[in-house]
């Protein structure tokens, strides 16, 4: 079938609304009608090639829509269900079937590869492949294919502007407080970066009733946004060393340590904020890949501190969107406030737009 796709022809170029052509689902397959998605840092990453991708690319991660069709095999979802679309894995290696599937053994190749794992594209142009089952989904369309093992239903009630930002940046944020490192009502947080996955950080921090939640964030508006949504503190890092300005709000210093920047020299000074037995979390995705972090070691030692990886909140996305969706409907995890909308035709002056700090997570939606 054909449909509406933005396309990336090559690195750095801009996305370009093209009729392209989307196959039939496969076995295991689910055939989704998008009705919004999300713009997420990493689909402009990638875009810029600071992430392996083949070009030319249909991006999108952040889906949300009605399932039209499905493969043979599928049972989780049938045509007319709500869905959110998430990262995909494999379900069989044992990161998955310990319900980690955020560390699937597979994840490079089920996400980023451009190709089914048979080496299919599921679109083309032209008769031409394309980079496409990007996250398992390639959402930046009409339609998009999924997979069973990448869709979430929804409650019939569900708003896909709401439901399309879970599927990433939000789940990615909350899960880093929520299941990462769950912590504990009282505790102490500082979290680098008041986009849309560190004030998702912030909001599940309030709603786990943390004693002290710091943003640090450059901009104005994202700052007052933060203790809108539930920071304590908010700061400014032109103010000074951040481990400084922590210290004089936190002189033990912060449990944990949420970065979403990643850049190297922000988390080095905020190292110096953690208490003893402090726990960093590293989400952001710095500009060159071979980004490395110079830990001082021994002051680490003696704070017996660790630092761990996080990808996407180590969310099992099956359990934890509904999970989060719960927390917004009871007035404890208010991320709609996040949010704002712009019609999928106008995709390059969203982007331009989020980068510039006009909107915090747009979302893209069809007329």
């Amino acid at each position: 079938m054909q449909i509406t796709a933005a396309v990336v022809n090559e690195q750095g170029g801009d996305f370009e609304l093209k009729t392209v052509d989307l196959g039939d689902p496969q076995s295991g397959e689910v055939l989704v009608e998008i009705q919004a998605v999300g713009l997420c840092h990493t689909d402009i990453g990638v875009q810029h090639g600071h992430l392996p991708f083949p070009f030319p690319a249909v991006l999108g991660h952040e889906g949300a829509g009605v399932v039209s069709a499905v493969g043979d095999g599928v049972t989780k979802v049938a045509p007319g269900d709500k869905v959110a679309l998430t990262f995909n894995s494999c379900g069989q290696c044992t990161s998955c079937k310990d319900d980690a599937p955020a560390y699937c053994h597979e994840f490079m190749g089920l996400n980023f590869a451009g190709v089914r794992l048979d080496g299919s594209a599921s679109l083309t142009s032209d008769g031409a492949a394309m980079g496409s089952n990007f996250f398992g989904q390639s959402s930046f369309g009409t339609r998009a294919i999924a997979n069973e093992r990448n869709v979430v239903r929804l409650p019939d009630d569900a708003d896909p502007v709401l439901a399309a930002p879970l599927g990433c940046g939000v789940q990615t944020g909350a899960g880093a407080v929520l299941n990462t490192f769950q912590c504990p009502a009282g505790s102490s947080l500082l979290v680098l970066g008041g986009g849309s996955v560190g004030l998702s950080a912030a909001m599940a921090g309030a709603a786990n009733s943390l004693g002290v939640i710091i943003v640090v964030e450059p901009m104005a508006s994202r700052r007052d946004l933060a203790l809108e949504v539930g920071a304590t503190h908010a700061l400014d890092p032109a103010d000074g060393s951040i481990a400084e300005q922590v210290r004089a709000l936190s002189p033990a210093g912060v449990d944990y340590v949420i970065d979403t920047t990643g850049v190297p020299a922000v988390i080095q000074d905020a190292f110096g904020a953690l208490a003893h037995r402090g726990q960093v979390g590293l989400i952001g995705m710095p500009v060159d890949p071979e980004t490395v972090l110079p830990l001082p070691v021994i002051p680490a030692q003696v704070l017996g501190a660790s630092v761990r990886g996080i990808v996407e909140g180590d969310s099992d996305p099956d359990t934890f969107i509904p999970q989060l969706i719960e927390l917004h409907r009871a007035g404890r995890f208010p991320y709609d406030k996040l949010i704002a909308t712009r019609s999928f035709s106008d995709i390059n002056d969203a982007v331009a737009a989020q980068a510039k700090g006009e909107a915090v997570k747009i979302v893209l939606v069809h007329a």
